[in-house]
């Protein structure tokens, strides 16, 4: 049995461990470290299984969420799947982690018992007041590994969801973020049909979300997700957005990646940072 999110620990005591030759890349990891430990005292690791990108993004959004989004309030959120299928007969081809060949045909119903998940869960834990019983509540969220996994589908069709909303706007000469070009510019996602089978399918399975992936997450859930990429220190990509024009009144959550692929969290802002 395997942690989701492991206990705090000290940002530079992680990295001592994590880092100690004398390679240019350890010397370029710890000064990394060093950077995040002006702003954050600690590190949570996240458990690496195709859905860090997901757990991590999920766990910091409801740690300090004090209110429902608004997109969680509508009142036809919980008839996504209905509605998209009745347009996109392709979206049977969807797969479910726990009950792979099954058929979307019999699995929308399953989707929207997702999405009513998502929904309870956030508004349940964003009620909560007391920092100590929200972080508890949190915790508790992620050692129940059906309630998570099913969150992270519910995602994954939000995600779904996002694309087909971005991909029929350009196609109608609207406004996009670029990100969205050049999602669709990729030879195995030309379209969100190609999007799916291709990638939202595999994540989780076979694979992690890419870079262009990590955009359309922050664009389903409208939140900034900001990520220390360690590997990059010293460049201007050190700190990325996504995305990098964000609303402004989205809420940001804060991510550590060493490579891209997977990624922890940091916790415990340092006081001078708060003021």
């Amino acid at each position: 049995y395997k942690l989701s999110v492991s206990p705090e620990m000290d940002i530079m005591e992680y990295c001592r461990k994590e880092w100690r030759g004398n390679t240019p890349v350890a010397k370029r990891m710890r000064k990394g470290y060093e950077a995040v430990a002006q702003k954050f005292a600690s590190i949570r690791r996240i458990r690496g299984d195709n859905y860090c990108a997901f757990r991590a993004t999920l766990f910091q959004a409801l740690s300090q969420a004090t209110q429902l989004p608004s997109w969680l309030q509508s009142e036809d959120f919980t008839m996504l799947p209905e509605n998209l299928l009745s347009e996109y007969d392709w979206i049977k081809q969807w797969q479910l982690k726990q009950k792979p060949g099954k058929k979307m045909g019999e699995i929308s119903d399953e989707i929207k018992e997702y999405l009513i998940l998502l929904r309870k869960k956030w508004k349940n834990i964003s009620e909560i007041k007391d920092p100590l019983e929200k972080q508890e509540a949190c915790d508790k969220l992620f050692k129940n590994e059906e309630e998570e996994y099913s969150l992270y589908e519910a995602l994954k069709f939000l995600m779904l969801n996002t694309a087909i909303e971005l991909y029929n706007a350009d196609k109608s000469g609207r406004r996009v973020p670029v990100f969205s070009w050049l999602l669709f510019a990729r030879d195995t996602s030309s379209n969100p049909c190609q999007l799916m089978q291709n990638h939202l399918n595999h994540i989780g399975h076979s694979g992690g979300l890419e870079q262009v992936e990590m955009f359309l997450l922050a664009y389903a859930l409208q939140y900034t997700i900001q990520v220390y990429r360690l590997y990059k220190y010293s460049t201007d990509e050190f700190i990325t957005l996504y995305p990098n024009d964000p609303e402004e009144d989205w809420p940001l959550v804060t991510l550590i990646t060493e490579d891209d692929r997977h990624y922890n969290i940091p916790v415990r802002m340092c006081q001078e940072t708060m003021l």
